[in-house]
């Protein structure tokens, strides 16, 4: 039984190596819920898509969006899909490069804020990024995501 609504998204995870071991570029949820929590509010730069893109063109598309920064050349290490305890499947690569946070131009989004005030307000998608290892990435990261985080260890051994 397949749900056409099946909600999905897209991205690239960046990484780099340091003295400290594997390094991941994180973004932290935008918007008024995630703005006073750290774990559980860290994301992979990714949006949604729809069937007539493909997951790769999408994740590209959305890092370009999210950051404001084109997405970086060099090989895509495939890391699958995960399932994300709000039903949404999200599909990820790794690529290897160095990104500057102090560079990003982060898109936005419209809401009302507060609920029902009838105000329309507009946040950043992310509003900061920030390197970390990967044992502090596993603490802050959507739970789910962090299967990215083992899969990209595996590979990189």
């Amino acid at each position: 039984m397949s749900d056409k609504r099946q909600r999905r998204s897209a991205g690239l995870l960046l990484f780099r190596r340091s003295n400290h071991g594997l390094e991941v570029l994180l973004g932290h949820m935008g918007g008024p819920f995630f703005a006073q929590r750290d774990a559980g509010a860290w994301t992979v730069p990714k949006g949604e898509y729809e069937p007539r893109e493909t997951a790769w063109e999408a994740a590209r598309r959305e890092f370009q969006e999210e950051l404001g920064l084109p997405p970086p050349d060099g090989e895509a290490v495939p890391l699958g899909e995960v399932r994300q305890t709000n039903g949404k499947i999200v599909t990820a690569w790794a690529v290897e490069a160095d990104l500057d946070p102090a560079t990003i131009n982060p898109g936005t989004f419209r809401m009302e804020w507060p609920p029902g005030s009838g105000r329309t307000q507009e946040f950043p998608e992310l509003d900061r990024v920030e390197w970390f290892g990967l044992d502090r990435a596993r603490e802050v990261i959507i739970q789910a995501q962090a299967a990215f985080l083992d899969r990209l260890a595996e590979h990189s051994l």
